[in-house]
């Protein structure tokens, strides 16, 4: 029977050098990333300006549930799969951190994901500002009888759910062909999450949502909760996936030109 190693906490981190903020390739994922949220931001955002419009700034509602859904599931589908294949498709600080916390991601490489997908959501914002005529970007908030403790549980669990998801179908090497819907999966999942948090705090799951909103709306009440919960739900997502379910070979294979 062969062997199965757990892999020992923390192991694989690394921290790389500051030369990477100057590599093509890594400054390539990092405005990949940039784009990715824009566009990101710009498809969930825009639905709920629009749905405001629409219904003359009336309260929450089934049907707008239902549209923010729908908007940051295919909003997030698209930019993690035209970002896949040159960044990774992260697209969330949350995931970036927990591919870290796995050993799959540098932190320099990390610090310039974060920076690049929270100046993609500002600028997201900051183009629906000027393309409805100056509505106000909405910050995320609680809703009536929701605590921040209660908040702050709900953007640990949502965000573990989907950083999870990120592992099993996009970062795990024995993916297979589960990787080619890794995108969809992403997608499916943030949406579920949305119909399930979304009238408590919003269900933001990932701090660059949230930071570009509240930086054009300068609204910052509670921000710290869509940046520690997510933060906290992505690192213990990527800790468990990479403890438990990561095996690793016995031994590290003989360089081909060893043979």
């Amino acid at each position: 029977m062969p062997e199965v190693l757990v892999a020992v906490p923390f192991r694989n981190i690394a921290i790389g050098t500051h030369d990477e903020f100057k590599q093509v390739g890594v400054l390539r994922a990092a405005l990949a990333e940039f784009i990715s949220a824009l566009i990101f931001v710009f498809a969930g955002q825009g639905s709920g300006m629009a749905y405001t419009k629409l219904t003359d700034g009336a309260p929450n509602s089934p049907a707008g549930l239902i549209s923010a859904a729908l908007a940051h599931g295919i909003g997030l589908f698209i930019g993690v799969a035209v970002a896949s294949n040159i960044s990774g498709g992260h697209v969330n600080p949350a995931v970036t951190f927990g591919a870290f916390i796995g050993g799959n991601i540098t932190l320099f490489r990390g610090i310039l994901y974060i920076i690049a997908q929270c100046l993609g959501s500002t600028v997201a914002c900051l183009l629906l500002r000027f393309c409805t005529a100056g509505m106000v970007t909405a910050a995320f908030s609680l809703s009536a009888g929701v605590s921040v403790w209660n908040a702050f549980v709900f953007e640990i669990v949502m965000t573990f759910g989907l950083v999870y998801t990120v592992y099993a179908t996009a970062i795990d090497p024995k993916k297979g062909d589960l990787g080619i819907i890794a995108p969809i999966c992403i997608g499916f999942i943030v949406a579920a999450n949305v119909l399930a948090g979304g009238a408590f705090d919003g269900a933001s799951m990932n701090p660059a949502v949230s930071f570009g909103p509240a930086l054009v709306s300068w609204n910052w009440k509670n921000h710290w909760i869509y940046w520690a919960g997510p933060i906290i739900g992505g690192g213990i997502a990527g800790l468990v996936y990479e403890v438990f379910f990561f095996t690793r070979p016995s031994h590290e294979p003989l360089p081909t030109t060893d043979y």
